[in-house]
């Protein structure tokens, strides 16, 4: 388990020198993430294991990426990722997963997110931030996209956008296995230069 250790302490690290730069407290940072002071403790301290609901609160709240918690130093110009030298942040209990497969660097980072969605089983997302943007493109398969209560098909070759500060859920759909690209588009923190 050395690698999973690694990646607590790059999270732990990440998420300490995030809440010390928006100048907020643990207790403060809880209160706002609606994570409890002691996971927090926790975390910070390369301890426990956050779930992908905590680590998008905690990212959203911090206005950060959530890969910003999750990557260690940049390695250079160019990055080149493969799918299968990423851990799912998600997996379902009928094999659905959900990859973030790396976030562009600037004032306005860009999550790009590798899913599989298999017939009828569903991730619902919280509201993000307000100014987050999710874009989903269906490559394969159909998935039902749910944006505050309303329900928008999704087919191969078909691509939406959506306001992510409204309850949504990605559910596959039809009889086959869904893969779509996502992208989460992340306001810029404030004070950031435009």
């Amino acid at each position: 388990m050395p690698e999973a250790e690694a990646a607590l302490r790059t999270l732990a690290h990440n998420v300490r020198a995030a809440r010390t730069r928006a100048g907020l407290s643990l207790d403060e940072l809880g209160r706002r993430a609606k994570v409890s002071k002691g996971a927090l403790v926790g975390l910070e301290k390369a301890q426990g294991n956050p779930n992908f609901a905590t680590l998008i609160r905690l990212a959203d709240t911090l206005g950060v990426s959530v890969s910003a918690l999750l990557e260690g130093a940049a390695e250079g110009r160019v990055r080149v990722v493969s799918a299968d030298a990423v851990m799912p942040l998600w997996a379902g209990e009928r094999g659905s997963q959900a990859r973030l497969m790396l976030t562009t660097s600037g004032p306005a980072p860009v999550e790009i997110w590798r899913w599989v969605l298999e017939p009828d089983e569903e991730y619902p997302s919280h509201p993000h931030q307000a100014g987050v943007v999710e874009t989903v493109s269906v490559t394969a398969g159909r998935m039902i996209l749910t944006v505050d209560g309303t329900e928008h098909p999704v087919e191969a070759g078909q691509t939406a956008t959506f306001d992510g500060d409204a309850p949504h859920t990605y559910r596959g759909a039809g009889t086959g296995t869904c893969h779509l690209i996502m992208t989460v588009h992340i306001p810029p923190a404030p004070g950031s230069p435009a």
